[in-house]
């Protein structure tokens, strides 16, 4: 039974790197689908509160009204 355990021993080592080439592909398709996501952001995105809101709307309010006074001369 020699052959027998010797055959055993090559299965093993066989299976050993076909495990090792399995995780480097898993690690790869991590990796590329975390870089080619489905357009979903990534990170949590902020809030801006109600108040920043109307302070920034209010902000453009007043530029677009400097822009009409100078078309209106």
């Amino acid at each position: 039974m020699p052959n027998l355990s010797s055959v055993m021993k090559q299965l093993r080592k066989e299976r050993d790197r076909v495990e090792k080439q399995l995780s480097g592909l898993n690690a790869a398709l991590t990796a590329f689908a975390s870089v080619y996501s489905d357009g979903k952001p990534t990170r949590k995105q902020r809030k801006m509160s109600v108040a920043a809101r109307k302070k920034i709307a209010a902000a453009q309010r007043r530029r677009w009204a400097k822009v009409r006074a100078k078309q209106k001369r």
